[in-house]
């Protein structure tokens, strides 16, 4: 007991004394190639304009074709839902086509009820594209009216 007693002493007079030891200023050292790895992501962060969202995929090829397959399936749902956007994504070794742009999981749902006769599909998250912001015109009268 004494014995741990004298350990908690030197132990709290050591640490007393490297604190005051411990002052002054911190200088960081790094490699450049980190400095520029980071300025690199957060370029590439920048150009990222996607959000959290939800995408209905409605097929994954794989092997022989499977290229051609997805690429033949965006053109085939193009032509019946034009306005809405169509994903071919590879996730190797499969071709996945994905459709939609929805904010919301119940906004996919619904879309997926209305094709799910022709398209089989699930609902999967994803970063969506937003949709871009509305333009606003405004007449010369609006432009006249501020405060005065």
């Amino acid at each position: 007991m004494r014995r741990m007693v004298w350990v908690a002493m030197v132990l709290v007079w050591g640490w007393s004394g490297v604190a005051k030891a411990q002052s002054g200023k911190v200088a960081v050292v790094g490699d450049v190639a980190v400095e520029q790895m980071v300025e690199r992501h957060v370029e590439l962060n920048q150009r990222v304009q996607t959000i959290p969202g939800y995408r209905v995929q409605i097929a994954s090829f794989s092997g022989a074709n499977s290229k051609a397959n997805a690429f033949a399936l965006r053109e085939r749902f193009s032509e019946e839902w034009g306005q809405v956007g169509v994903y071919i994504v590879f996730d190797e070794p499969n071709f996945k086509v994905k459709v939609g742009d929805f904010r919301t999981r119940l906004e996919a749902f619904a879309f997926l009820q209305q094709i799910k006769g022709e398209y089989k599909g699930y609902i999967v998250r994803d970063g969506i594209n937003p949709e871009p912001p509305e333009q606003v015109e405004y007449a010369p009268d609006d432009e006249a009216s501020g405060d005065e």
